[in-house]
């Protein structure tokens, strides 16, 4: 456990040393739960899991919309070291998935680890000690390795609107749902329409005197073949692990098989893209709306959306559909860029999150005294999407350049666990304190790799702009590869591609005398 039983220290001008753990690991998600599974399984258990929130959960805890469910089906969005025979539904809700992360929690013993509302305010390196850091909410500590795991949709974007503060309505999130404002018989402005979106508007649409969408870019939607899992299938999982685990499996492989579609032959997604337009035409019939709903980019450039109930709602008389983005608030008044105007009584913000601007990044101070935000300001770069060079034992789940279009991101999460066990390994191997840090050269190495594998998928040639490019236009988000791909070039630490750092002989002589 930690060198201070009874929580934080109280810093040195109090005269006590700070608390120091061998791993502080940031966020409840599936990152940080994973994590701290991982960690008690290397045996270690001097660790601490940060958390700004009161509960576990991450995404799942923070989304609460009307709708939330995953786009994932249930058995491969789970840990494979907890199978969990009971889904009730192939597509799982917010609330199970939620469910879920708290069992997680409890039976792999994690709560006693967790510091509840303790929000990571600043962790710096100390490059005289060998150590990270930490001041949270709650208090300091510090740590010799960091596992930053607070997730890229983990802080909501809302835009910039002109006007918008003087908005006489309620203004909200997806991700921070207002669940005290009654929707029934109002005039619903939903703004966006990404995955949170076509989940919100078929929810919404029944309540809603008027719904009014905001529509920048039309999405491509197809089906979610979605049902409730029969009490004969869960018994049989529970009964017969085994099956459960070829359940997964059968979904997994079918995702492999479809990844050479989006990174290297992006014409073979045209019998995709006649799925999805047909299924707009069944639900659409009016060819002014069904124009407005059909998408200029090949399917793929953007996430590929699935809904059953998204069509179906905009089809209703009560819904409008305007082809253009927000630009400007006057009162209740809602003015699109086409000059297009709406009234509303409440806006909903489905328009995303910081993902390749990450708050957490403008907290960490590294080796040379800049931010991680600073260092990414050309663009996000980590070693194999978990190291960053200038900040040592440092490393992040669902880095730069590890996300996934069309799988699950468990996978990718796991694969990173196993990074993260071979790095303490390593450390552990070299013996005394020392440090590993991503050489800058490695890192521009994996990321010219990453990057040239990028031009060829339907992310650079789809001919659309999505939330996967940063401010540049570059693609910082996702793997070009497959999940399998991804695993092998995660699976050991290779120590050429880092400096191993040492306390400075001066300082071991201080602290041998």
């Amino acid at each position: 456990m930690a060198e201070h039983e009874h929580g934080y220290g109280h810093g040195n001008e109090h005269g006590y040393e700070r608390e120091h753990v061998r791993v502080a690991v940031v966020g409840t998600g599936f990152g940080g739960l994973g994590a701290a599974v991982r960690l008690r399984r290397e045996g270690v258990t001097d660790f601490v899991v940060l958390e700004r929130a009161g509960s576990v959960g991450g995404a799942w805890r923070d989304n609460t919309y009307p709708g939330c469910a995953c786009d994932v089906p249930s058995h491969l969005y789970s840990f494979s070291f907890a199978p969990h025979p009971d889904w009730p539904r192939t597509f799982s809700g917010q609330e199970h998935i939620r469910a879920y992360l708290e069992h997680v929690a409890d039976v792999f013993r994690l709560r006693p680890h967790i510091r509840f509302d303790s929000e990571v305010k600043r962790m710096t390196w100390d490059g005289e000690k060998l150590r990270w850091d930490i001041e949270t909410s709650s208090g300091s500590l510090s740590a010799d390795v960091v596992v930053s795991a607070t997730g890229p949709l983990s802080d909501p974007r809302i835009p910039d609107v002109p006007g918008l503060e003087s908005f006489p309505g309620r203004v909200f999130h997806s991700a921070r749902w207002d669940h005290d404002y009654d929707l029934r018989g109002k005039r619903v402005a939903v703004v966006g329409t990404g995955a949170s979106a076509i989940q919100i508007v078929p929810a919404v649409q029944p309540l809603a005197r008027r719904l009014t969408l905001f529509q920048r870019t039309p999405p491509w939607v197809l089906p979610r073949v979605d049902r409730a899992i029969s009490g004969a299938e869960r018994a049989l999982h529970r009964a017969l692990p085994f099956t459960t685990q070829a359940r997964r499996g059968l979904l997994w492989g079918i995702r492999e098989l479809q990844v050479q579609a989006f990174t290297k032959h992006p014409g073979e997604l045209g019998l995709v893209e006649r799925v999805a337009r047909l299924t707009m035409a069944r639900h659409i019939k009016d060819p002014a709306l069904r124009a407005k709903l059909t998408p200029d980019y090949r399917i793929g450039c953007k996430r590929i959306l699935l809904s059953s109930e998204y069509y179906p709602a905009l089809a209703r008389p009560n819904v409008d559909v305007v082809a253009s983005g927000l630009s400007e608030i006057r009162g209740s008044t809602l003015v699109a860029a086409d000059g297009t105007e709406a009234d509303a009584d409440v806006i909903v913000f489905g328009t995303g999150f910081h993902v390749t601007d990450m708050p957490i990044a403008d907290r960490v101070v590294g080796a040379d005294g800049r931010t991680l935000a600073e260092s990414w300001k050309g663009g996000m770069e980590a070693l194999r999407g978990t190291s960053a060079a200038g900040f040592p034992n440092w490393l992040t789940i669902i880095g730069p350049n590890s996300g996934l279009a069309n799988s699950s991101m468990i996978l990718i999460i796991e694969s990173q666990l196993n990074y993260l066990a071979d790095f303490l390994r390593q450390l552990n191997v070299l013996g005394g304190r020392a440090a590993l840090d991503a050489r800058p050269g490695a890192v521009r190495a994996w990321n010219h790799r990453v990057q040239e594998r990028m031009k060829r998928t339907v992310w650079a040639t789809g001919g659309c702009t999505s939330w996967y490019l940063d401010a540049s236009g570059r693609n910082t988000t996702i793997w070009p590869g497959t999940t399998t791909e991804f695993r092998r070039a995660t699976r050991r630490v290779d120590l050429g591609e880092y400096d191993v750092l040492r306390v400075p002989a001066a300082r071991r002589a201080e602290a041998g005398a």
